[in-house]
């Protein structure tokens, strides 16, 4: 369960797309509601819920900069049907923060919280990936506003919509729960090599009841 399926798990040697994607030469610019003020003395990145030691977990914006940094490179393919491959992305590994911060044995899933109170939910085997990443970077320049400035998560073996952008925390769970979009019609697992887009191509175990 949760094993990474892009391209470069497959060992594909030539670029490979996942079905109804089409390759992308930039990065476009997507997402809901407006691009938040970066405002460092208030930013706090948590962990918290099914911690291993019950307690919650906090960074301030120059704590989590300090953190070991790391890269990693990975597709990121939009469900609007963009694939943009290969690219590299710097930041803290989810492994590494599971290191520093535990989850408790029965911890299942993820809730992934950003700006505004919009969340995304993910198989904990799918956080735990070698290539899940709290980016801060690609192409080793930082992020910009637009694309999720100060820290935004990249899932490459699932959907984008799996990796929100202006992330400020990680919920522990020890059940499956749905994230804003996972509420509102997307898939809850969102595998893009099974074209894992909508609610109503689940099958049962695939999500919790809407």
């Amino acid at each position: 369960m949760g094993q990474p399926a892009d391209r470069a798990s497959r060992g594909a040697v030539e670029p490979e797309l996942p079905p109804g994607q089409r390759l992308q030469r930039g990065w476009p610019v997507t997402h809901y509601g407006p691009v938040p003020k970066f405002r460092p003395e208030r930013w706090e990145f948590r962990v918290f819920g099914a911690t291993a030691d019950g307690d919650k977990h906090c960074w301030s914006h120059e704590e989590f900069s300090a953190l070991p940094y790391a890269t990693v490179v990975g597709d990121l393919h939009c469900v609007t049907k963009f694939s943009m491959l290969g690219a590299e992305w710097g930041g803290v590994t989810a492994r590494t923060l599971l290191e520093i911060a535990p989850p408790a044995p029965e911890a299942t899933h993820v809730m992934v919280w950003a700006e505004y109170g919009f969340s995304s939910n993910l198989r904990m085997a799918d956080f735990m990936d070698e290539r899940t990443i709290f980016a801060t970077h690609k192409g080793g320049e930082l992020l910009t506003a637009e694309h999720g400035f100060p820290l935004r998560l990249v899932v490459p073996h699932l959907y984008a919509w799996k990796g929100p952008k202006w992330v400020r925390g990680v919920e522990y769970m020890t059940a499956d729960r749905r994230g804003f979009w996972e509420e509102r019609g997307y898939h809850n697992v969102g595998d893009p090599w099974t074209e894992q887009r909508y609610s109503y191509q689940e099958e049962p175990g695939d999500g919790p009841e809407l």
